[in-house]
């Protein structure tokens, strides 16, 4: 076992780990810390923990300090050159020509860096960009290019639920969602009903995703052929959360269907995936 402090650089990033070197230090304390990426300050998102030594990525660095005020100071002078650099940022990619939309713009603590987040359809050769950004800030420049997911953790926004982005908000990092959630849920494979607004599946579709596993292990899906207390018939709708079925009767195809509780029915053959309705929306699993 070891103890250890997480600290987080962005608003909703990852938590990473360090040594408190024997400070005992509380949520939303300021620290600077040494990172892969140089010097950085960062907030502290949990406290003084006791972890096993598995989960930690060896080696462990150690805290170098509680920041000072002369650290949130200079944090605070960042925080301005980073919106002057993002103009000057603006006005070169115009007037280089370059197919690229800038997202953010990051200060390292230390000055010995500046990173530029930008997203854009395909590759996008930047090297004369780069070399022109750095005649201006005398410092080493760094270009990343992002998907349209990180766009919008950055950014934020009102999902269509009219609350802000889970992902802006307390998702540390993307969890995978696929289309063939949507389908196990019963919701509408419409992209427009089940895709954020980044374009891309919305994350929230992993939170219930396991109890809807559970209950397809007992629920018959829709198309499935099944016996009830009247005859045979198929199912057309189902409330997996009720375990309701409206089930349509071979015995009378034109009338409407019948409803039946999932403990009436028994499964004689289970409903078939529509491969080709799902390999037409794989394009919204894509970060």
């Amino acid at each position: 076992m070891a103890e250890v402090i997480g600290v987080r650089f962005k608003n909703v990033g990852k938590v990473y780990y360090f040594d408190p070197d024997g400070n005992t230090l509380k949520q939303g304390d300021m620290v600077i810390v040494e990172t892969a990426r140089g010097i950085e300050c960062g907030e502290i998102a949990m406290e003084n923990r006791q972890i096993s030594d598995d989960s930690i990525v060896q080696p462990l660095k150690k805290l170098i300090r509680v920041a000072t005020k002369e650290d949130l100071k200079k944090l605070a002078e960042n925080n301005a050159k980073e919106k002057t650099a993002f103009n000057i940022c603006l006005k070169k990619i115009a007037a280089h020509k370059l197919e690229m939309k800038l997202v953010d713009v990051e200060y390292t603590f230390d000055n010995s860096k500046i990173l530029f987040y930008f997203t854009a359809d395909g590759r996008v050769d930047f090297r004369e960009l780069v070399k022109d950004l750095a005649s201006v800030f005398r410092t080493r420049i760094e270009l990343r290019q992002i998907g349209v997911r990180d766009e919008a953790k950055m950014l934020g926004g009102l999902g269509i639920c009219g609350r802000p982005f889970c992902c802006s908000t307390f998702l540390g990092g993307f969890q995978p969602v696929s289309i063939k959630m949507a389908k196990e849920q019963g919701l509408s494979l419409n992209p427009v009903k089940i895709s954020g607004t980044c374009g891309r599946l919305m994350g929230c579709l992993k939170y219930e995703q396991e109890t809807y596993q559970d209950l397809l292990r007992s629920i018959p899906t829709v198309n499935s052929l099944v016996i009830t207390p009247d005859g045979k018939g198929t199912v057309v709708d189902l409330n997996m959360l009720t375990g309701i079925l409206q089930v349509r009767m071979d015995a009378a195809p034109e009338a409407a269907p019948k409803l039946f509780k999932a403990s009436q029915v028994k499964l004689i053959k289970g409903g078939h995936v529509n491969r080709n309705e799902l390999e037409q929306l794989k394009e919204l699993e894509k970060d």
